[in-house]
């Protein structure tokens, strides 16, 4: 028989109860800073956004017809990107693992360092290993997923490590490595 045709109550004493268990979360190293900067971006959503598109939809809903309220139809779109923001946030906070390595003292490279490196033949530039939540190219700040963090992890100064890029293998030198308060 068809399972198109049986009740739901029945179809639910067929199915056995789940018992596999949820996947582990995936590392999510963050430093404090950035940490912080979720934690207010959660704040600010929950206690200030949302309430306020929350009385927006409550003011278009008591309108009357719903179907061409754009004010009632963009404001219900809007809370689902808020909601769906809010339960991300919370999962990426609940799995992280803040590591505040600013002020260590070390040569060798893990997460929290501010690694100056020189491609052979270029221009020394600076790479901050963080967060998959802060990477910001811009200011130099790689995750420590990226294939130049995991070139340079564990490595020390002075070493010269290689990296494959689209472009091709690239030597790059460490010229310096330090571990400062990460804002």
């Amino acid at each position: 028989m068809s399972k198109a045709f049986v009740k739901e109550s029945e179809l639910d004493e067929e199915l056995p109860p789940a018992v596999a268990p949820e996947a582990p979360l995936a590392k999510n190293y963050i430093t404090p800073a950035g940490y912080a900067r979720l934690k207010a971006e959660l704040k600010q959503l929950v206690e200030a956004e949302r309430p306020a598109v929350v009385r927006t939809v409550a003011w278009a809903a008591s309108n009357g017809d719903r179907s061409e309220n754009g004010d009632y139809l963009y404001g219900k779109k809007r809370l689902r990107e808020i909601d769906r923001r809010v339960r991300f946030l919370i999962k990426r906070l609940e799995g992280a693992t803040v590591v505040d390595n600013a002020g260590r003292d070390d040569e060798q490279v893990f997460f929290g360092a501010c690694v100056t490196v020189r491609a052979s033949g270029g221009a020394a530039r600076t790479l901050t290993i963080v967060g998959a939540d802060e990477v910001d190219p811009a200011r130099g700040r790689v995750s420590w997923h990226s294939p130049v963090a995991k070139a340079l992890l564990k490595t020390r100064t002075g070493d010269v490590v290689r990296l494959q890029t689209p472009g091709g293998a690239e030597q790059l030198e460490i010229l310096d490595v330090h571990y400062p308060p990460i804002d």
